[in-house]
């Protein structure tokens, strides 16, 4: 693919987003971020910088964090080219905001927000051209969930994506929906929200565009929600599920999550990639709810894919009818 690829537009939007979102949560948290400015040294095995904004014990936020960087390798891993094996060992830059968010009230849910570009640079005299494609979505996990919550999220998504595309919104919630799945637990992670790789078929402009509007959505899809729940009142039980469904975010990070697995065998910012792990989690063995009970419902009616857009189109023919 023979495309010119604007890596200082991208860089210079990421790192505005990331100070947008950061000022965001910080608004609504009450608490600073801890900002952590880093450079690898040159012939480290992965090179490049970032910044690392991270909460912990904040007033809404038990831990997050909102994450910069852009490096550069000798050798692109298997796991970083999804459908793009042929590119695997090819020098690479690679540069994203990656986010998760664990409020500490259980009826706020877990969040993760991730966009990126990857570019596999020509091996020299090879005569080979640079290859591009971009990747991202966010998804919400709740631990007690709300219909209302779930469907405005996804409805944010299909807003978002709107612009480039019919059919997008639909074919990235199913890829999410697939992605975002624990098989050896056979249940999803959460309620889903949009998931996408290696695109670039729009050519780069298309598909930048596209990746912002992704990434620009994400404080309207997700803040409304904590705005309604972090009063809701709480005890030790919902703190205990909590814990407990925590765990299963943890399996699918370590076990499952590639964007996990590139950090680390890249020798990648051990600190920056765990971010996303909450500051508690539990495993009970064998332990399943009782029927019929909140913690129950989150498998029966949350965790099975859903079309949200309907529930969202249900709920305002509602209103329509009662005005």
């Amino acid at each position: 693919m023979n495309a010119v690829i604007d890596l200082p537009a991208v860089r210079a939007y990421l790192l505005a987003l990331q100070t947008r979102i950061v000022a965001a949560l910080e608004t609504c948290d009450g608490t600073p971020f801890r900002r952590d400015v880093w450079r690898n040294a040159d012939d480290a095995r992965l090179r490049g910088d970032g910044v690392s904004c991270v909460i912990e014990s904040g007033g809404v936020f038990e831990r997050g964090g909102c994450n910069f960087s852009h490096v550069r390798g000798d050798a692109l891993p298997a796991s970083a080219t999804a459908s793009r094996a042929q590119l695997a060992g090819r020098p690479f830059e690679a540069l994203g905001v990656s986010m998760v968010l664990h409020p500490r009230n259980p009826y706020c849910p877990t969040t993760h927000m991730n966009v990126r570009l990857f570019v596999a640079l020509p091996r020299p005299g090879s005569g080979e051209q640079a290859v591009f494609w971009f990747g991202g979505g966010m998804d919400l996990t709740p631990i007690y969930g709300f219909e209302r919550d779930a469907a405005h999220f996804h409805r944010a998504c299909a807003d978002a994506l709107a612009p480039f595309g019919d059919d997008l919104y639909a074919g990235f919630k199913l890829w999410c929906d697939e992605y975002f799945f624990l098989p050896h637990r056979g249940e999803a992670r959460g309620v889903g929200g949009i998931f996408y790789d290696d695109f670039s078929e729009a050519g780069f402009d298309a598909s930048f565009a596209m990746t912002r509007a992704v990434g620009d959505a994400f404080i309207d899809a997700y803040l409304p929600i904590i705005a309604r729940r972090r009063a809701n009142r709480y005890g030790e039980r919902e703190r205990a599920f909590q814990s407990y469904r925590r765990g299963r975010y943890v399996e699918f990070n370590l076990v499952h999550d590639r964007g996990t697995h590139f950090g680390l065998k890249t020798g990648g910012r051990t600190e920056a990639i765990l971010m996303s792990m909450p500051p508690l989690a539990s495993w009970r063995y064998d332990w399943t709810p009782q029927p019929g009970s909140a913690e129950a419902r989150l498998h029966t009616d949350f965790l099975a894919p859903r079309d949200w857009l309907a529930y969202r189109d249900a709920c305002r023919e509602t209103e329509v009818a009662a005005v």
